[in-house]
């Protein structure tokens, strides 16, 4: 198959359907409350950071594993509704997306996540094509299917294209490789924590820090970020911009998408960590995962209000 014009963004790793209830406050042991609203939306770590990243202008693609099930029509409906591109999904009938259900506490603006993740295998063991991963921009992963993860990884890490991984947890070999090879990594505080054995956020990051990576960054959700590249002397806190939360269903999804496009988009490990955390920021002021994303005009204005060029 001729491979298309180059991608912003190639995404490898692990969408899901997402069923929202929204209801006044989450109930107790043996408690019920009435639902006030509830919603199914496309989801999932790599899921959300590609709609995020479509949103802000990167010309996106999805080549991992999906069936033809109701759940995999469903997430490849939005997928094309939002031009991510999904020429080279590779079709697999033992694969269907995650499924979660998201409690959303409107009360103290939180949300319990329910998820089964039985057919959610990610990447192919040998698909995509190597010069469609050459062709990308940044390559796009998370911790599901390691195995054809770790072979795109090295193919992309050979030919230059920078790695934004998403990981959440340690589901054994070779996720050590792919940590490795990681040359764009970004994790929660918790996971950085785990990793490290090192409660300080910014201690934690300067420990996953090596010469052969362009960023580390921790997140911290309401307490900003914890970065450093190969330009800064020692870990910088970018601190998180005050919004009025409505839900946090997502954001650090979209914080991966949005640093990617940015990334894609050649611009500063700076202005890439703002972009990311205008974009978390303003999707935490809307309802739902990916439909809260924003578009690349209101995180411009969101930026300049608050000084920053762009």
């Amino acid at each position: 198959m001729p491979v298309s014009p180059r991608f912003d963004v190639l995404g490898l790793g692990v969408v899901a359907v997402d069923d929202l209830l929204y209801v006044d406050e989450y109930p107790p042991a043996d408690g019920k409350v009435r639902v006030r609203r509830r919603e199914r939306q496309c989801g999932g770590l790599t899921g959300t950071a590609l709609v995020a990243a479509a949103r802000l202008g990167s010309r996106c693609s999805y080549a991992g594993r999906l069936g033809d099930d109701e759940l995999s029509c469903f997430v490849m409906d939005r997928f094309r509704e939002e031009g991510i591109d999904l020429t080279y999904r590779v079709r697999c009938d033992e694969a269907w997306p995650g499924h979660s259900t998201i409690i959303v506490d409107q009360r103290h603006k939180t949300r319990t996540v329910f998820s089964s993740l039985d057919g959610a295998v990610a990447a192919d063991p040998s698909r995509p094509e190597a010069e469609l991963i050459r062709a990308a921009g940044v390559l796009l992963i998370d911790h599901h299917g390691l195995e054809g993860t770790l072979r795109a990884v090295q193919i992309a890490r050979q030919s230059g294209v920078g790695v934004v991984a998403d990981f959440e947890r340690d589901p054994g070999p070779p996720f050590d490789e792919v940590l490795a090879l990681t040359d764009h990594l970004i994790l929660s505080e918790q996971f950085a924590r785990r990793l490290t054995g090192v409660q300080d956020p910014a201690r934690a990051a300067e420990q996953l820090w090596r010469p052969d990576r362009r960023a580390v960054v921790v997140t911290g959700g309401s307490r900003g970020c914890w970065y450093v590249g190969p330009d800064a002397a020692q870990t910088r806190h970018f601190p998180a911009f005050s919004v009025e939360v409505v839900d946090t269903t997502g954001c650090g999804d979209v914080f991966h998408g949005a640093y990617a496009s940015a990334l894609a988009g050649a611009k500063d490990l700076y202005e890439r960590i703002a972009v990311a955390s205008a974009a978390a920021a303003l999707k935490a002021t809307r309802p739902g995962g990916q439909a809260g994303c924003p578009a690349t005009g209101a995180v411009n204005a969101f930026l300049r209000a608050r000084g920053f060029r762009v």
